[in-house]
């Protein structure tokens, strides 16, 4: 999507409401001989880079610009005003000129990358900021204010005092937690599945307090509880009812081939039948073989059901085995565990060969 044509169109909306804005130099310069070998966000920094070269050098000039820019044009360019904000703008004399640059660009391109170093260096003040956003009429600004400070989120600088300490967030989040944006509330769930993988007791004593209440907040418990459900941790396990390892059986849980390879599928078949009514959460978990020979675990969910006595279902899964953008395979011994109520209830080994 970032191309010559995308970017042209880019430096022709800026240069409509900035007419001293050199496009043809302003694209050589983006697109140079290291574009092509450029990731994604390698890109967007190089655009903002070059955005500070041909726009005006008074940053609060530059920033009339951007905002003139941003109603008018609908293309992936966007994504660099925030970073443009990060990189030109942490200077004190500018940080509030930035900070609200910030909250009027999220509705068009997420802030939530850009506002971290700005929580780094002045905590306290960007918090309180953060906190009002968790207020504001548009969905697109209270969602930055738990997406920006989550403490581990992908893609950027994590907050490393939040993961140790998370209670400035927790404020937001409790604000945050019947908002009628889903949206925003898939942001509440991820910043606490952050704040579980370092914190698991307060995530714990979160999802008591949440739980229960409201059906929104609900969702957002468990979605944010995943990491620890996928651990089997067994109070995460109870509060969603999931805390019966007796009464549900287990039977014919069998591969349909033990060795196969690379870009090949197989598929894996159970049975489960309840001794007493009892909740279910089905699960599999594959051991993959890693680059150097190690092995490491991979949970997915199969299913969560609720089951009558003596009722029994059967359940036939696909494993594909080819090559994504998100995982490579490698040849060597695998296992696949069938995992019941957080308990694993079976294992099978297979092996994938090139």
């Amino acid at each position: 999507m970032l191309n010559y044509n995308s970017l042209s169109e880019f430096a022709l909306a800026i240069k409509s409401v900035y007419s001293s804005f050199a496009v043809e130099e302003f694209l050589a310069s983006v697109m140079d001989k290291t574009w092509d070998s450029l990731e994604l966000k390698a890109r967007g920094r190089q655009i903002t880079i070059n955005l500070g070269r041909y726009l005006p050098a008074d940053y609060k000039e530059a920033i009339g610009v951007l905002d003139k820019v941003a109603p008018i044009y609908k293309g992936w360019g966007l994504f660099c005003f925030p970073d443009f904000v990060e990189v030109f703008g942490q200077d004190e004399k500018n940080w509030d000129i930035s900070v609200n640059a910030l909250e009027r660009y999220t509705p068009y391109a997420s802030a939530e990358w850009a506002v971290r170093p700005f929580i780094i260096k002045h905590e306290k003040r960007m918090m309180d900021r953060v906190y009002e956003w968790s207020k504001h009429k548009n969905e697109h600004v209270r969602r930055l204010s738990s997406e920006g400070c989550r403490p581990a989120l992908p893609w950027s600088i994590a907050l490393t005092k939040f993961k140790k300490d998370p209670s400035p967030i927790l404020p937001i989040l409790e604000r945050l937690k019947t908002d009628p944006s889903l949206y925003v509330r898939r942001s509440v769930a991820n910043n606490l599945n952050d704040i579980s993988k370092t914190h698991p007791d307060l995530m714990i004593k979160i999802a008591r307090d949440w739980y229960g209440k409201n059906e929104d907040t609900n969702w957002i418990v468990k979605h944010g509880c995943r990491t620890l459900l996928k651990k089997g941790n067994r109070e995460v396990l109870a509060i969603f009812g999931y805390d019966d390892v007796t009464s549900i059986e287990v039977s014919d849980f069998s591969l349909a081939t033990t060795a196969l390879k690379i870009g090949e599928d197989t598929t894996f078949a159970f049975s489960i039948q309840a001794k007493e009514p009892t909740e279910a959460r089905l699960e599999y978990g594959i051991d993959y073989v890693k680059s150097k020979g190690k092995r490491n675990r991979k949970i997915f969910q199969i299913s969560e059901i609720t089951l009558e006595k003596n009722e029994k279902k059967h359940y036939r899964r696909k494993l594909s085995f080819k090559d994504m953008s998100t995982r490579k395979h490698y040849s060597g011994m695998h296992s696949i565990g069938l995992i019941v109520n957080g308990v694993e209830r079976g294992k099978l080994d297979f092996e994938l060969e090139k």
